[in-house]
């Protein structure tokens, strides 16, 4: 028998809002997550992006909050949740407020980028919840002008991406000025051996829930690669952009100067895209995830910097421009469609230098990806290319399926010619 939202008692201002939300039954992380918090227990919880996190820890955070109405310590918070990156603790802000609507929590965001005075001024006489990037957060309490000694409640989201950002020192200077006697929690997308040195040091008898292993990819993502040279890979991504059955789409890039001329390039060509990466001021990433989710944008074109910020049920479509030099980006990459227990695609263009990261991801994901050949930007060279790279991660070899191809055409010049034309025809 499956178990409901009101099975699990939450506060009836929450119920309120699932029910206006259309939400009846939580998700598998929800399910497992919630009950453990409820009950005050320390949790460690490993899922996939896309799964409902951010509810699993909301939801009892605001039931605890209904539950023990006490006035905000002044210049500090009750809860606080520590995230990677400024679209994340947005969005995670965000989430906070919708299922709280009935509640009213008081909730402020911490991060760089920004004057820090509207922080500063948020705090002066206490909020309920603070979401906050470890820099900014640090930097204010070394300043004295955040008390955290009366919190009641710690968050680490995204706990791997923290410590690959090189935020491990600035968490470990945060929770010393914490109370010991506090509720926390930990959620990570992988457990490598810093993730679970970190939550042995944090957690005191933790529930532990895994919905799915690490590093393991989203089955109803159709993932496919395209072989093809670095100059042709814009007029390919072009191309694949056009077809008919692209809803919304995210291309990932490795450099931000790479992000600004494909977005440049496809947006002459006729297609909504805007560029999100870290040269941008808080104003612009703001307004261009605005712009993507509201739909005025049909592409948004970033660097990992988005790779588990951005929550937009309506992607469709996933493009690799380049591969990650870190594996493990693909499976988050990836986690950007397929969400809300909706179908997507992941397709990748490689070229022959980036050959060697396919295999790193590939052995990342346990399997190889269908390789798409019939296409006039196909290249044979970047296919079989021996260029290596240094490996990434170690670690032992997965068993890797046997790879599917779709038999390729061979294509003229003339035809070849025809195609790079209609890819760069405006709409």
């Amino acid at each position: 028998m499956s178990i409901t939202f009101t099975d699990l008692s939450l506060a009836p201002p929450l119920l309120r809002t699932l029910e206006d939300e259309g939400y009846t039954a939580p998700t598998p992380i929800q399910a497992g997550s919630i009950p453990f918090l409820l009950d005050g227990r320390d949790l460690l919880g490993m899922a996939q992006t896309g799964t409902g996190k951010t509810a699993s820890f909301a939801l009892p955070l605001l039931h605890r909050l209904a539950a023990s109405p006490r006035p905000a310590p002044a210049g500090g918070a009750r809860i606080l949740v520590l995230a990677p990156t400024r679209e994340l603790v947005s969005q995670i802000a965000d989430g906070f407020e919708r299922f709280g609507r009935y509640m009213q929590p008081r909730v402020t965001t911490i991060f760089g980028g920004v004057s820090q005075m509207h922080q500063v001024n948020a705090l002066k006489d206490g909020v309920d919840i603070i979401v906050a990037a470890p820099g900014r957060l640090l930097d204010l309490v070394e300043q004295g002008l955040c008390d955290l000694s009366q919190l009641e409640a710690l968050v680490l989201d995204e706990a791997d991406q923290m410590l690959d950002m090189g935020f491990a020192k600035p968490i470990e200077r945060i929770v010393a000025t914490l109370p010991k006697d506090r509720h926390t929690v930990l959620f990570s997308a992988t457990m490598p051996k810093s993730i679970a040195a970190l939550a042995e040091s944090l957690l005191q008898d933790p529930a532990k829930v895994e919905i799915a292993p690490p590093s393991t990819t989203v089955d109803r993502i159709e993932q496919s690669v395209m072989f093809v040279n670095a100059a042709d890979k814009k007029d390919a991504l072009l191309s694949l952009l056009r077809t008919p059955d692209i809803g919304q789409a995210v291309v990932f890039t490795l450099q931000k100067n790479i992000a600004n001329e494909v977005c440049a390039f496809i947006t002459e060509a006729g297609i909504t895209a805007e560029a999100l990466h870290g040269n941008k001021s808080q104003g612009q990433r703001e307004r261009a995830l605005d712009a993507f989710r509201s739909g005025a944008a049909q592409v948004l074109v970033a660097t990992d910097i988005a790779a588990r910020g951005i929550d937009v049920d309506t992607v469709t479509h996933v493009f690799n421009h380049d591969l990650p030099s870190l594996p493990e980006s693909y499976v988050h990459r990836i986690g950007r469609t397929g969400r809300a227990g909706r179908s997507g695609f992941a397709i990748t263009l490689c070229d022959a230098e980036q050959r060697a990261w396919l295999h790193d991801v590939e052995r990342e994901i346990g399997r190889t990806l269908d390789v798409h050949a019939d296409h006039p930007w196909h290249s044979e060279e970047a296919r079989h290319s021996t260029m290596r790279a240094p490996v990434l991660g170690g670690g032992p070899v997965k068993q890797i399926k046997p790879q599917k191809v779709r038999e390729r055409k061979i294509w003229t010049e003339e035809e070849k010619n025809a195609a790079r034309a209609a890819a760069k025809k405006t709409a």
